[in-house]
């Protein structure tokens, strides 16, 4: 199965695919659409649609997974972080993608063993996961593979109780 995982950011979306298969996750692509600060707001939002669109109808994903919402103490980061978000949500339903949200969290967590683990800590074991050469960059992009790496494990532990590989 191949999994689109996205970071949304209001200056840097990052995303990543993989294919997954049991216990063995590949890497197919991950990058940045970077978002100009001189660009109305508006204009960014269409972007990262134009862009998203773009990596899905090149990559076909059959699942898309996004970092869920946490709490910031600024409220206009929120609210933009949001808008970026609703964006990513509309271009992988309007395409037909099922998408999950996940809290960083559980994503830190299925990807490290650790839920407070630090972006170093995430890059280098998306690095280590996916047997790259080197930590992916940016962050945004690394991040996104960690949120596929974690939609990737949850699929996995779903079809194994299912089949019945492990007793619910």
């Amino acid at each position: 199965m191949r999994i689109l995982g996205v970071d949304c950011g209001s200056r840097s979306t990052g995303y990543g695919i993989i294919d997954s298969s049991e216990n063995r996750q590949l890497l197919v692509t991950f990058g940045a659409i970077r978002l100009h600060a001189k660009n109305s707001f508006s204009d960014r939002l269409v972007e990262v649609h134009n862009q998203l669109l773009k990596i899905i109808q090149s990559y076909s994903p059959q699942f898309a997974a996004v970092e869920d919402q946490f709490y910031l103490t600024n409220f206009r980061s929120v609210l933009k972080l949001g808008q970026v978000k609703g964006v990513v949500l509309c271009t992988a339903a309007l395409e037909g993608i099922p998408i999950t949200e996940y809290s960083p969290l559980q994503i830190k967590s299925a990807v490290t063993g650790y839920g407070r683990a630090n972006k170093i800590q995430v890059q280098s074991m998306v690095k280590q996961l996916l047997t790259l050469p080197t930590n992916p960059e940016p962050h945004d992009a690394a991040d996104a593979l960690a949120v596929a790496l974690c939609h990737a494990q949850v699929l996995s532990n779903r079809n194994r109780i299912r089949t019945g590989i492990i007793s619910a």
